[in-house]
């Protein structure tokens, strides 16, 4: 397809924005300490996060898809279709850790072409748009630009947490990770936009659903990485939720090798 049309980026980064200003209030709350285990907090937050960005988007564009976490599919078989996460990683948000993010996909025909992962307490955003390089906005600074890495026993692998792989998952996982130079656990969709800075170069995880993974496409893609399944394959709905990314597309070959289920 040809260019993502402004109009459609500057919703993508208004909607980051009405999320973060519902998330920020909550974060390191008295309301989230007083919780201790009770989640319900944070599932506010995630529902009112994705409401603010839901309306946002079907008053701007009637005719566009909506499929998001916490309120499921709105015209999911529509040419446009935004992909929305309001808090990836609610453990981290729960426990006052900086490294969740919001995530902002738009598929245009089932393909990522705009993503956004935004974290709304540091100020950071990264923003992908199909064809063009990615932005990286900061207060703390960071260039978009993912480093040469050939080898994975020079590679910084990263990691969610290791109880989130299926059986069999974990056992292929762990053939990576031993490769690896080493593994950093914790992180969610902020550990791929460290790929997109140059700072880890693989990140490998399964059992994600199209909102933890289709804003990330863009981002890391636009930073000269790349992003497939766990055979190799382009994501797309539907699929298993094998989500491999790799900062140089040398070390693409070797991690597949190492992921591929046993015969």
């Amino acid at each position: 397809m040809g260019a993502v049309p402004a109009a459609f980026l500057a919703i993508a980064e208004q909607a980051a924005a009405v999320a973060g200003a519902v998330i920020r209030p909550l974060f390191r709350s008295a309301l989230l300490v007083e919780a201790k285990g009770d989640a319900s907090p944070v599932t506010e937050a995630d529902r009112a996060a994705e409401r603010a960005m839901r309306d946002l988007i079907s008053a701007a564009f009637p005719d566009h898809g909506i499929w998001g976490e916490e309120y499921g599919p709105e015209r999911a078989d529509a040419e446009w279709l935004w992909v929305l996460d309001p808090i990836d990683g609610t453990r981290a948000f729960l426990t006052g850790r900086p490294l969740f993010g919001t995530l902002i996909a738009l598929l245009h025909r089932g393909v990522p072409v705009l993503g956004i992962i935004d974290q709304p307490v540091t100020g950071e955003r990264w923003t992908g748009v199909v064809g063009e390089p990615t932005r990286f906005t900061s207060p703390m600074g960071g260039t978009p630009c993912c480093r040469p890495c050939a080898r994975l026993a020079e590679a910084e692998l990263s990691c969610t947490a290791p109880d989130l792989f299926a059986p069999g998952d974990d056992a292929r996982f762990d053939r990576l990770r031993r490769a690896a130079r080493r593994v950093t656990w914790g992180g969610d969709c902020y550990g791929y936009g460290l790929v997109a800075l140059g700072l880890v170069d693989v990140v490998a995880e399964s059992g994600l659903k199209p909102w933890d993974w289709a804003a990330l496409v863009p981002v890391i893609e636009g930073a000269g990485g790349r992003v497939t399944d766990w055979t190799g394959a382009p994501l797309c709905l539907g699929a298993a939720g094998h989500v491999l990314a790799v900062g140089d597309a040398a070390l693409l070959d070797e991690a597949l090798r190492l992921l591929a289920a046993s015969e």
